[in-house]
């Protein structure tokens, strides 16, 4: 028998469980709403509270404050206290590399 070519952008067999699909599944659904991906880019750089994240991102602070602690809970920010003011950062490299990658490409094949 012969075994057909994958493609070459194919999950691999060994990764395409349920539980991979399922977690990818989860990621992507966290990272679909424009203001979480507003957020990610804005901490790509530094960490920021929320108070600079506000003067950034045009939305008000119970919005932000609830796209933060998805976030967060998902496991793509982390946060540290100092003070009263909590910082957020990137905390799953990966993610931000993502949403990178997808909003180049969108930006580039976008007519203007």
């Amino acid at each position: 028998m012969v075994k057909k070519n994958s493609p070459r952008n194919a999950v691999p067999e060994e990764l395409g469980t349920d539980v991979v699909f399922e977690k990818a599944a989860e990621l992507f659904r966290v990272m679909s709403a424009p203001m979480r991906l507003r957020i990610i880019s804005a901490l790509c750089s530094d960490e920021k509270n929320v108070g600079e994240l506000l003067s950034e991102i045009d939305t008000t602070q119970p919005n932000m404050s609830q796209h933060l602690n998805t976030l967060y809970k998902a496991g793509v920010l982390r946060k540290r206290r100092d003070g009263v003011q909590i910082y957020y950062a990137i905390a799953n490299e990966d993610v931000a590399a993502i949403c990178r990658t997808v909003c180049v490409r969108v930006a580039a094949n976008s007519p203007n």
